[in-house]
């Protein structure tokens, strides 16, 4: 399984794109401003959306690419999120003020997209061309929002990501329970804006050391950094790097050295 990182930005300025995974070439994990990298045909092939939630950084080139690939389908466009970010879509962008209502165009029998809710917990089995399991992860944020673990249907090593959160022990208690190959965990602002990422619930290093903690003792995988500040990425890496070096003790004793890097636009991860 492949994942293509379109964007990984906590913010848009040169060279920096928001929240977006190709995985193969049929499921898009959010959609913010990187899938506007895509060609047509690329875009043409994706069948499944699945969004971590509702924020404009996650959601903000859905609406201008099912308008640009519309009349190259021949069926909608699947587009899988938590009941509250379906609404919010339909509420604020698929309004008909915002943007049109591509639900219910060109008719509500053959629309250009439909909405699927997921919860929880849920295991969702998506992928015609490379069928892929996909399974809904708790987030904590400032508006409902999860994570996921997406793993080939025949394979049992997941690519974990974690979408838009703070402290989480329900997400580690799942996610220690699964084969992972590689974590994707955001860390939007430095320690210097701790209380600023305590009141978005978004994490920081420090707070990004405490959740690593959780990691269950033996098991050891790469931990790429995503959804940085542009402004502050030096300062939240070299942050970052410190706890990478001073990581807590393993229980059976010695340090426990943490395999941290920077996620960066136009990666290509392999599971």
């Amino acid at each position: 399984m492949q994942v293509r990182v379109l964007g990984c930005s906590g913010a848009i300025a040169k060279d920096c794109r928001t929240t977006s995974f190709l995985v193969d070439s049929d499921l898009l994990v959010d959609a913010g401003t990187g899938v506007g990298d895509l060609t047509l045909d690329e875009m043409s092939a994706i069948d499944d959306v699945v969004l971590t939630h509702s924020h404009l950084d996650h959601v903000a080139a859905l609406p201008l690419m099912i308008d640009a690939i519309a009349s190259f389908r021949t069926r909608p466009l699947r587009v899988h999120a938590l009941r509250a970010t379906i609404e919010a879509l339909r509420t604020h962008v698929f309004n008909n003020v915002i943007w049109p209502d591509f639900s219910s165009i060109p008719s509500r029998e053959s629309p250009f997209v439909s909405f699927h809710e997921v919860t929880i917990g849920q295991q969702l089995q998506l992928g015609t061309r490379a069928p892929k399991v996909i399974e809904v992860l708790p987030a904590v944020h400032t508006v409902p929002a999860c994570g996921y673990a997406v793993r080939c249907a025949q394979g049992k090593s997941h690519w974990v990501f974690s979408g838009d959160t703070e402290r989480n022990a329900p997400f580690w208690a799942r996610v220690n329970q699964l084969e992972v190959a590689l974590l994707v965990i955001e860390t939007a602002f430095s320690n210097r804006e701790q209380a600023l990422a305590q009141r978005s619930l978004h994490l920081s290093p420090t707070t990004l050391a405490d959740e690593l903690a959780q990691i269950a003792p033996g098991r050891n995988y790469p931990i790429y950094i995503t959804h940085t500040k542009p402004a502050e990425t030096e300062e939240i890496m070299s942050q970052i790097d410190g706890i990478a070096d001073s990581s807590p003790p393993a229980p059976s004793g010695g340090g426990r050295a943490w395999d941290i890097r920077w996620l960066q636009a136009a990666e290509v991860l392999q599971v």
